[in-house]
Parts: structure tokens; sequence; C-alpha cells
């Protein structure tokens, strides 16, 4: 079970808003969160538009069709996340 999934449970915005910060090095595209995250490719495009709202993620193209996302790491409220969910990782492995 991944971390935040063990507090906010299993729903498919905190599975998303997981798979980013653990990957935010990484920019990536509506089926290759899918598959990685074992999460319908609709389930996933259904919860990426409330954090690309609030700012948290950001869009990218590829040619006409393709949507790209990465974490945006430039704002205070993903910063608080990310130090949040590895704080939160120290505790729950010790």
């Amino acid at each position: 079970m991944k971390e935040l999934e063990k507090i906010f449970g299993g729903n498919a915005q905190t599975v998303v808003l997981e798979y980013l910060i653990r990957n935010r090095d990484t920019t990536t595209y509506l089926s290759g969160i899918a598959e990685d995250t074992g999460l319908s490719h609709s389930s996933v495009a259904r919860v990426i538009e409330p954090l690309l709202k609030l700012n948290i993620v950001k869009e990218g193209k590829v040619g006409k069709q393709i949507r790209t996302f990465t974490l945006n790491e430039d704002i205070e409220v993903t910063k608080l996340l990310i130090r949040f969910y590895e704080d939160l990782s120290k505790v729950l492995r010790d």
C-alpha cells in the first residue's frame, strides 16, 4: 500500500497525486499514469482536472492531441505536499 493511501484511503485522486509526487522529475501522460497506477484512463482524466485547477499539476502538449503532466513544484502548496509525503513516508517506514 502506498503512503498516502494508508492515511487517506485509495481514492483515485490520492493515487494520482502520490504517483506524481513519487515521479516528480518526470513528465507523463494520462495513459502512462493509468498504466502505472492501475486506474482507468477515464478515472485519471477525471481526477487530474481538480489538480490542474489548483495548479498542483502543470499541463503541456505534444502535438495536437497528447496532453502531458508534471507536478508543479513552483507553488507553496505542492512544496508542502512533497514535504508532508516525505515526512509521512519516513514515519510509516519506522
